[in-house]
């Protein structure tokens, strides 16, 4: 789910480019309409979808890895299957191009599912030996 105030942001965002296409669809009926303005005005819509997009990629992938990140590493008891692994991803971290977010978060949501599979076997042997 997304954060209202997040939602709130996109919205007012693509309401403002709406706007603009049909400024840039006016732009079009006009009888002597200079091609360079009406490509100006395509890079500005362009450029405004680009910003929404990087807001939403930032606020919601790169928070989502960061917290997956955090349970990680806070489930492997140091000397899981996934330790080296783990902590290549959160030294990367910060400069994870927005195209790697999802396939890390993809990565770290399987290391989190050997992780819990592991130290429930450890909980069991504990159990036993009790």
């Amino acid at each position: 789910m997304l954060p209202k105030d997040l939602t709130r942001d996109l919205k007012s965002r693509l309401n403002m480019l709406a706007g603009q296409l049909q400024g840039i669809g006016k732009m079009l009926d006009a009888e002597n309409i200079e091609p360079d303005q009406v490509l100006v005005q395509f890079k500005a819509v362009t450029n405004g979808l680009s910003s929404a997009e990087h807001l939403l990629l930032d606020e919601v992938f790169r928070k989502g890895l960061a917290l997956q990140i955090v349970d990680v590493v806070g489930a492997c008891p140091g000397d899981c299957q996934d330790a080296g692994r783990i902590e290549e991803l959160r030294r990367a971290f910060p400069n994870l191009s927005e195209g790697e977010l999802t396939q890390k978060m993809q990565e770290l949501r399987a290391i989190g599912g050997r992780l819990e599979q592991h130290n429930a076997g450890l909980k069991k042997k504990g159990e036993e030996k009790a």
